[in-house]
């Protein structure tokens, strides 16, 4: 595992100082563009919570792609936690802060009352539209078993707004 966690490593590039001065933009879409490696990394996300779980629920947009694969790979299905005003017959909504404004996500009534959920997601950076989506799948009365993320972006203590995760890779 840590030779393909190192290979892994190798499809995230560094764009310095983008989208402003000081910032080390992580870039995975060379990670999502290798079918090895998009295959292997939802995998390892799915492995620590693997036998626990009914469904992969995954955070728009780019958490659908990893948790769809997931999904796939573990046999389950797959429910999106979508932006506002996406689904057509939303169940429930939870509102949350961002560092530069507010946002919204909702489920649908897919996430019944004792389903156990896998949430997925790309990147943990403060931890809202994470516990945003914990608080979305518990509302509903789902249950959830863990989350998983790709990257883990440290120092911005998403981690404490999030319990139980797993991450792949933190810089």
């Amino acid at each position: 595992m840590t030779d393909d966690l190192s290979r892994l490593s190798s499809f995230i590039r560094v764009i310095p100082d983008y989208p402003s001065e000081g910032i080390q933009f992580q870039d995975i879409t060379p990670l999502l563009a290798d079918s090895w490696a998009l295959r292997r990394a939802a995998e390892l996300m799915v492995e620590p919570f693997a036998g626990q779980f009914d469904v992969v629920a995954g955070i728009e947009a780019r958490g659908f792609i990893f948790a769809g694969v997931a999904a796939a790979l573990a046999g389950t299905g797959f429910v999106p936690l979508r932006k506002a005003g996406k689904l057509p017959v939303p169940a429930a909504r939870v509102e949350y802060d961002l560092e530069y404004g507010s946002a919204a996500i909702e489920a649908s009534d897919q996430l019944a009352p004792g389903v156990r959920v896998l949430l997925i997601d790309d990147i943990l950076a403060t931890g809202g539209t994470l516990a945003a989506g914990l608080e979305l799948i518990n509302t509903l009365g789902a249950k959830t078993v863990g989350t998983s993320i790709l990257l883990e972006l440290e120092g911005l203590n998403g981690r404490e707004r999030v319990p139980n995760v797993h991450s792949l890779f933190a810089v």
